[in-house]
């Protein structure tokens, strides 16, 4: 049972009301945690505007989806795992290749250094080695993308955090995390 509540749809009003809508037009529902973020406003038009931002950035969509699937993972989120598991398979990614990112492991070396890098900042709380960074530098990730990648992993981190706490009832195909034996 969730500890904050949900703000229902109508109930919103003014700012909210209008965030809700536009949830609504981008992806066909005003899912659980946008409910729990309009108890707060100001908390949900920044996240939207972040990941509004973040995807006009330099990452395909199918690994901002997998780069949240593994920060969900490390941090035994089930509601951003189903959610982000769902956005991922929307975003062209197999359901092999997303489970296989639960554990953290992928077969494409290109997306296995990332999820490598995102276990580095999630586990190491940021303080990554300089290693760290020359191996997602010689995987070819430009400093564009090493800086999105950080990016995307706070942002993911805010909602694994915000979820945990709000205990936030979980609208997706359930994804449990702690099946995905993450190293």
């Amino acid at each position: 049972m969730a500890r904050i509540p949900t703000l229902p749809v109508g109930e919103a009003e003014g700012k909210t009301k209008s965030l809700y809508e536009t949830v609504q037009r981008q992806l066909g529902i005003v899912p659980n945690i946008f409910l729990t973020f309009g108890q707060a406003p100001a908390v949900l038009e920044a996240y939207l505007g972040q990941v509004s931002a973040l995807a006009g950035g330099a990452l395909s969509s199918d690994l901002r989806e997998q780069i949240a699937v593994a920060t969900a993972a490390l941090n035994a989120c089930d509601y951003c795992a189903s959610a982000h598991t769902l956005l991922g398979k929307k975003a062209g990614v197999s359901e092999a290749e997303l489970a296989a990112n639960l554990a953290l492991r992928s077969d494409h070396p290109h997306t296995q250094a990332v999820l490598t890098f995102v276990k580095a900042i999630v586990t190491k709380r940021g303080h990554i080695a300089d290693s760290d960074l020359l191996a997602i530098r010689a995987a070819n990730y430009s400093e564009e993308e090493i800086v999105e990648i950080i990016a995307h992993v706070g942002l993911n981190m805010f909602t694994n955090y915000f979820n945990h706490i709000a205990q936030t009832d979980i609208d997706f195909p359930l994804v449990e995390t702690q099946k995905s034996k993450v190293a």
